[in-house]
């Protein structure tokens, strides 16, 4: 057992760091489909980290990549100048994308690759004659990262609560989730695709031409795996088309693999104007951002001066060299390890066995799409959240990561993850359940 750090100093992200720091949980090795912590256990990773290690941890391909794009090219400033990395990286993404979403912004995580997608699509509209389009709308209980955008456009109210004003002319769709109409669905529930509906009644409310972009995550995941209703992402791609809007989709965590395609708007067919990925673009190795583009919205700046600065935008580390080696060499460990095939093969199994927790004590809802799945239980009547934390620690203590929000269980492991693992996650939170309060 190692020493336990000095803890006092850190202020930890969406963490009790009260608690934390009298209970400390620390992790000092990974590899494969697993973590070890301080004690030298081994913990199943039923979650990649944070939706992020599709291949697994410290995957030696992408190990050596970095490692040697470390010795080699440290650092390149994206202005005035590049390396090669970069421009690689864009092409491979471009062909991996729906059709038309030729254009890859480089940032250094999910929150920048939304604002970025935010200013792209506002500063559209700018410069195509239509400046009054500055109204933005995201989707209650919908999570776009924490810049001041993401917060304001995202639809969880603890993350927006203590922040003052934040961007005006911001509104929100309702939830998709339906719980009393949908409990229970494998899959894209049935109820609820008329909700797309609100954006014409907002469209209406206000002057027709004043909506910039519509934003949304094809499937909620940070609100505890929120799957859309059949037919709703289309109802959303129609209205934006009649009325000149973008449509943005967030594939922070859906980009990549997590639903057996390399991104869901390939898997739902329906393709956005502008879309966001990081978290398993690198694997989860080295933070980076991606905004993928549609070439008309694209073109729309390509104008004036050629030696003019198109977009006055940009971060120190965009395309970073260590960063787009990761994700070149992640992208090769997807294709050559088949890992979107395996995410499809594996997703049927995956949902039998979450439902197998439908009738266990607390539970009131499961529901799954890919290999994403919540188990949603009834909070504790004078300590919501509190059920599932406990969940969360002896889950732990029991050798499986798990991940919670609210009283949602949230399970999206690593694609490499095998029938027997799925098994063990399931067996173990059934055997806890039948023990919580």
């Amino acid at each position: 057992m190692n020493p336990i750090p000095e803890l006092r100093n850190y202020w930890m992200p969406f963490t009790a760091n009260r608690y934390f720091k009298t209970h400390p949980l620390l992790l000092e090795g990974a590899r494969g489909m697993y973590y070890q912590d301080q004690h030298g256990r081994q913990i199943l990773d039923g979650i990649a980290g944070l939706w992020c290690c599709n291949a697994g941890h410290c995957h030696p391909q992408i190990t050596a990549a970095i490692q040697a794009q470390a010795g080699r090219l440290d650092y390149a400033t994206a202005f005035q100048l590049g390396h090669p990395g970069a421009f690689e990286l864009a092409t491979r993404l471009a062909d991996l994308a729906p059709a038309g979403l030729d254009h890859v912004f480089f940032t250094n995580s999910g929150s920048e690759a939304v604002d970025t997608a935010l200013k792209i699509a506002r500063a559209f509209h700018q410069r195509n004659g239509e400046p009054q389009r500055t109204r933005l709308v995201g989707r209650q209980r919908g999570y776009h990262g924490v810049g001041f955008g993401g917060i304001s456009v995202g639809g969880i109210e603890a993350n927006r609560r203590l922040f003052g004003p934040l961007l005006p002319d911001v509104e929100h769709l309702s939830s998709t989730h339906l719980p009393e109409r949908n409990a229970f669905s494998r899959g894209q529930p049935e109820h609820g695709v008329e909700l797309a509906d609100e954006l014409a009644d907002m469209i209406a409310s206000g002057e027709p031409d004043t909506i910039a972009a519509v934003i949304v995550e094809p499937v909620a995941g940070s609100a505890g795996v929120l799957v859309p209703p059949a037919g709703y992402l289309q109802r959303l791609r129609e209205l934006c088309d009649r009325h000149g809007i973008l449509l943005i989709f967030d594939e922070v965590i859906t980009g990549l693999g997590r639903l057996g395609s390399a991104t869901a708007a390939d898997y739902f067919g329906v393709r956005p104007d502008l879309m966001t990925l990081a978290k398993a673009l690198t694997n989860g190795t080295v933070p980076m951002g991606a905004v993928l583009v549609d070439g008309r919205i694209h073109e729309g700046f390509m104008q004036g001066p050629e030696q003019a600065i198109e977009l006055f935008h940009g971060y120190t580390y965009s395309g970073h060299p260590l960063a787009a080696a990761a994700a070149l060499a992640s992208l090769d460990v997807y294709a050559d390890e088949g890992l979107f095939a395996r995410a499809r093969e594996l997703a049927p199994i995956f949902e039998q066995a979450l439902h197998q927790l439908a009738g266990a004590p607390h539970v009131i809802d499961v529901r799954n799409l890919g290999l994403m799945g919540a188990i949603e239980l009834e909070p504790r009547a004078d300590a919501p959240t509190q059920r599932a934390q406990a969940v969360f620690r002896e889950a732990f203590e029991r050798g499986i990561l798990i991940r919670t929000t609210a009283d949602t269980i949230a399970l999206t492991p690593p694609l490499i993850i095998s029938e027997a693992q799925i098994g063990q996650i399931v067996e173990t939170l059934q055997g806890i359940l039948q023990r919580v309060d």
